[in-house]
């Protein structure tokens, strides 16, 4: 089982974030870390957990001890396997070399490094609270501290981001060699600081052909370097692919705690409220949360989904699973050049992976 921790703290919110995070609430820390604790406490003891994720928000305005503590607490209450992964998301800004080294020593032994450009007048753009220079600091500062498995975020597809912009931030990606990246397509959600700007003309429409030519370069130049492209949105060298995130591409089991936090347990889909305030009122009443989500996932949205992840990884699904209306689904979109068989598994092409979402729809049920 896969473990997510979820933080929803920041020190200020981003202008494209529409995720479940707050900025000016630090001082809620304390006591959503006992509720967050709580909650571990009341879930099934004992289970077998190959994996724990910090995700926020900012995992990393946490104080060392603070995450010294939640591990700890996660240790005495699941089987915490040998080797375990345990990653921390973590912001630059947030993060420096005598932090970094007190979380190595705490347990964590993966970091997920924010940094979404490395271009100043994109990271003004995007809220971040950093500048380039910080963000390269960060992941040196996290290589002095002893972190030898750190991945990188970047997001491309800005307004106004030209193709030669996003070469530059990946050259200086590539230059840093960091065991793990990830880039994201900007998407904006309705009510988010950027989309009000896009709507209102002050910023430029998002160009989804450049988009597209910008993820293609990042296909080019992280494949020279030794990149495998494991994942639609993840490449990795030989034998670092994230594995928590493995484990919700195969369809696994995974417990989320904390607000907003979601699980995928014994044929259950779950969620919790995605209010702080609600999460935090609950366990002082010494009650759980109220569930925002709670259903049963039958046997056909299982199989649908479950395809729909296995074809997110690069090496697809079994041609066996592909079973009923699936047979004709993915004969035609062999037809159209977006999937392809190989070594007895079904994957993506290359231009399938642009149009991927297209793909996917396919395979939901009626």
């Amino acid at each position: 089982m896969a473990l997510y921790l979820h933080f929803p703290f920041c020190r200020r919110k981003c202008r494209y974030c529409s995720f479940v995070s707050c900025a000016g609430r630090e001082a809620d820390i304390p006591v959503y870390i006992n509720a967050l604790k709580a909650e571990i406490s009341r879930c099934p003891g004992g289970e077998s957990v190959g994996s724990v994720y910090f995700g926020g928000g900012t995992p990393s305005v946490l104080t060392p001890g603070q995450i010294g503590d939640v591990l700890a607490t996660v240790r005495s209450h699941y089987s915490l396997s040998s080797g375990a992964e345990i990653s921390v998301e973590a912001n630059p800004g947030t993060v420096d070399f005598p932090y970094l080294t007190e979380i190595r020593r705490t347990g964590i032994n993966r970091l997920s490094i924010g940094l979404q450009s490395l271009n100043d007048d994109e990271l003004k753009l995007l809220g971040r609270i950093h500048n380039s220079y910080q963000a390269e600091e960060a992941f040196q500062q996290a290589r002095q501290a002893g972190f030898d498995n750190v991945n990188l975020d970047f997001i491309y597809g800005l307004p106004g981001q030209s193709l030669a912009d996003w070469r530059r931030t990946l050259h200086g990606a590539l230059e840093l060699s960091p065991e793990h990246v990830s880039l994201y397509a900007l998407t904006l959600e309705p009510g988010t600081p950027m989309w009000q700007d896009v709507e209102s003309g002050r910023l430029p429409a998002i160009d989804p052909d450049l988009a597209a030519d910008q993820y293609e370069l990042a296909e080019d130049m992280l494949a020279v370097h030794g990149y495998q492209h494991y994942e639609i949105s993840n490449w990795a060298r030989p034998g670092y692919e994230c594995r928590h995130n493995l484990v919700y591409w195969r369809n696994g089991p995974y417990r989320g705690v904390g607000v907003a936090a979601h699980s995928c347990l014994d044929g259950r889909r779950f969620a919790n409220t995605d209010s702080l305030d609600e999460y935090l009122a609950a366990f002082s009443r010494g009650e759980l949360p109220a569930k925002a989500l709670d259903e049963e996932i039958g046997s056909e949205l299982r199989s649908a989904e479950s395809a729909i992840l296995g074809l997110r990884l690069e090496s697809g699904i079994s041609a066996d699973n592909i079973k009923g209306s699936y047979r004709q689904t993915v004969a035609e979109m062999t037809d159209l050049g977006l999937m392809e068989s190989s070594g007895g598994n079904i994957r993506l092409t290359r231009r399938g992976r642009l149009l991927s979402n297209e793909v996917f729809c396919r395979f939901l049920p009626d």
